[in-house]
């Protein structure tokens, strides 16, 4: 029997990464799979704040870099790869350890949800249409059940479920229980809290960090244009709006920091919502020893 699997999720800049690498090295004979839905690209990785190289080989990491930029990459084909390393780290015998902050990824592991299949010809249609509010009221009218679990503002959840919704027939919302669905679970998840004022904090200061490492080179350096999946990376769209001419440097960057930072909150809330995490304080001195102590207690 392998080890109990562990998920280690959170909002961006929480820790998680960190957290996993150091758990995993503490515990011994542990696997990291990665639950970022922009780690998956290739060439993507100042900007997708990826685990360094040091990190990586101290201990094995798993769903990076499996994906070109200019490939769509969404849930289904996370899910089939995750579903597959998984069951590689549990026969070799060591535990699993899954971090990320993409609810939906980590959902798809934890719950091993029924994945509709995939309509490219009705998400070219769906793409052209530059309104999201417009395409949520859309969903409003096909699948109220769904729409009324989005926010508006959505587009990547929104465009996905209208795809299952008009290329399947069926509504999105009667695939599996649905995300307000939360049965027990074989993984322990363990969830990262922290302070707004110090999470806006730690994501101002990170595209700062950022910038200096060489941001702006990397998003002129990606291969044009990026796929629809890929596009939507925070920063990344924000510089090629600047390298593009749309707007200055300065502006691209703030306006990279207020998204990311509503993005977080939108974490937050996402992962409040499931009663099976257990939450530690992410900036406590005592987290590596309080995550190992809830291990232990399993």
């Amino acid at each position: 029997m392998s080890p109990q699997p562990i998920v280690v999720v959170g909002p961006t800049a929480s820790g998680k990464s960190a957290l996993a690498v150091q758990l995993a090295t503490r515990l011994g004979s542990c696997q990291i799979i990665s639950a970022d839905a922009m780690s998956v690209y290739r060439n993507m990785d100042i900007g997708t704040a990826k685990p360094t190289k040091s990190e990586r080989a101290g201990v094995p990491h798993h769903l990076i870099d499996v994906a070109d930029p200019t490939d769509d990459f969404g849930m289904a084909q996370f899910q089939d790869l995750a579903r597959s390393v998984l069951r590689e780290v549990e026969a070799a015998g060591d535990r699993a350890i899954v971090a990320g902050g993409t609810g939906l990824y980590v959902r798809s592991i934890v719950d091993d949800f029924d994945t509709p299949g995939r309509f490219p010809e009705v998400v070219a249609t769906l793409e052209a249409e530059p309104n999201t509010h417009a395409l949520h009221e859309r969903l409003r009218i096909l699948d109220p059940t769904a729409a009324g679990k989005m926010e508006p503002s959505n587009r990547r959840r929104i465009v996905r479920a209208l795809e299952v919704t008009i290329g399947s027939g069926q509504p999105f919302s009667s695939f599996g229980p649905g995300v307000d669905a939360y049965p027990p679970t074989r993984f322990l998840q363990i969830g990262l809290k922290i302070d707004r004022d110090v999470m806006d904090s730690r994501i101002n200061q990170r595209y700062d960090d950022q910038m200096s490492e060489g941001f702006l080179a990397e998003v002129e350096s990606l291969p044009a244009p990026l796929s629809r999946t890929a596009g939507q990376a925070l920063g990344y769209r924000e510089l090629l709006q600047h390298l593009e001419g749309d707007v200055s440097l300065e502006e691209a960057v703030e306006t990279a920091k207020t998204r990311t930072r509503r993005f977080a909150r939108r974490q937050q809330r996402w992962f409040r919502r499931d009663p099976r995490i257990h939450w530690l304080d992410a900036v406590s001195p005592s987290l590596l020893d309080d995550a190992e102590a809830l291990v232990a207690d399993r």
